[in-house]
């Protein structure tokens, strides 16, 4: 008999979290906003592929945990949770030190981070090169809990010129706050047997970056997940 895996404790705080607000299944513009604690997904305008994660690893780099940007929409391997930037207080929403609350809309310029749902890594950059564009690496860090440090925090770029909220369906960048790079991926970026190997453990997949500069490349949209809002 297979044995179930219990949930991680992010996950389970997930599932609590929608069990006390609603979940936004409808496009009212009223609630196109992201929320802080919704699991959303991540998709490139240039490419149209999705931030993802898996629990591998490649033997370049720093030897954490594998992101990239695939184009399979279904897959869980694509779901973040929003949350807020890195503190040292053991519960989460800690009042006057949270750069965002609970199920609230997240302004434009924003420090989060965002947790791999699946592995509960934080996606995470640092000063190591990237496997092939030799620009700066992006990992999933962490210990499989949640927690990170400093090197998690991005801050939410809108684009429009008047935005004043993260909504979903609208251009962002997202800017590495320790580094000041920005989150890329490209089509000329592909993980395949040229690049990867016979054996690639993520075929098909496109290289995520940090970039010195905003472009095509940089530019990102939420057009799907769990979005949660105050009951």
């Amino acid at each position: 008999m297979t044995k179930t895996k219990p949930p991680s404790t992010m996950l389970r705080f997930f599932i609590l979290t929608l069990c006390f607000s609603g979940v936004q299944t409808k496009d009212d513009d009223d609630h196109m906003a992201v929320t802080c604690g919704s699991a959303i997904k991540i998709q490139s305008q240039d490419t149209r592929y999705y931030l993802s994660s898996e629990e591998k690893k490649l033997g370049a780099g720093s030897g954490q945990q594998i992101v990239t940007f695939q184009n399979d929409e279904g897959t869980q391997d694509t779901l973040w949770l929003v949350r807020p930037a890195n503190h040292d207080s053991v519960t989460e929403y800690p009042e006057g030190d949270s750069t965002c609350a609970l199920a609230k809309p997240i302004p434009c310029n924003t420090a989060i981070r965002l947790t791999h749902l699946r592995t509960q890594r934080n996606l995470h950059s640092h000063g190591v090169q990237s496997p092939l564009s030799s620009q700066q690496e992006v990992t999933g860090y962490g210990q499989g809990d949640g927690r990170g440090d400093g090197g998690d925090d991005w801050i939410v770029r809108c684009i429009a010129p008047k935005a004043k909220y993260w909504k979903r369906g609208e251009p962002f960048h997202l800017f590495h706050r320790d580094t000041s790079k920005f989150l890329g991926t490209a089509k000329t970026l592909e993980f395949n047997q040229r690049t990867c190997g016979g054996n690639c453990p993520i075929m098909g997949h496109l290289e995520a970056f940090g970039r010195g500069s905003n472009d095509k490349h940089t530019i990102f949209t939420v057009e799907q997940g769990v979005h949660i809002i105050p009951s």
